[in-house]
């Protein structure tokens, strides 16, 4: 083989090998979700025992910019070095979501503190006014004549979420 077709030969390797390590080969697979990347995904986000509490994947895939930490810690990392294409499922634990279940997030309030109009029910959300202004949703879990109590503990708070990821674009 003569010196010129090595050569055009070892620079088409060499082309080659550069356009694979940058991502620029053609293929938009091939380039890893990174902070900052605006990305797309379908999700199906699942309990251990099968419950699918959400999943985007009868309506507009979720859209957000990867580190700016709109979303559960887990998630943005599962994305994190994905490619287009690419499915995967994990499992966040509390900690990475919507943290630990906490008792003394329990509260028993005394009706008499209540608005006289408040006629609350057991599984019905209701907004209560934090000391600092915040607002939060707390869910009754039980009634008697003299207390309501209220859990403000997030629904998914010291469980283990399994999510079906599907990286659909990165922009």
């Amino acid at each position: 083989m003569n010196v010129v077709k090595k050569c055009t030969i070892l620079l088409v390797i060499l082309l080659m090998a550069n356009m694979l390590v940058t991502g620029c080969a053609g293929r938009e697979g091939l380039k890893m979700a990174n902070d900052g990347d605006s990305v797309s995904v379908h999700y199906t986000g699942k309990l251990e025992d099968g419950t699918v509490f959400d999943s985007s994947l009868e309506r507009e895939p979720l859209e957000f910019t990867l580190g700016e930490g709109t979303l559960i810690p887990g998630f943005e990392e599962a994305v994190r070095g994905m490619h287009v294409g690419q499915s995967k499922t994990v499992t966040i634990p509390p900690e990475e979501a919507y943290g630990p279940y906490l008792d003394e997030m329990v509260l028993v309030i005394e009706r008499e503190q209540l608005p006289p109009e408040l006629n609350p029910a057991v599984g019905q959300q209701l907004q209560m006014q934090q000391q600092d202004g915040r607002v939060i949703v707390v869910l009754v879990t039980d009634i008697s004549e003299t207390t309501i109590t209220v859990d403000a503990n997030h629904s998914l708070a010291g469980k283990d979420l399994i999510f079906d990821i599907e990286l659909l674009e990165i922009k």
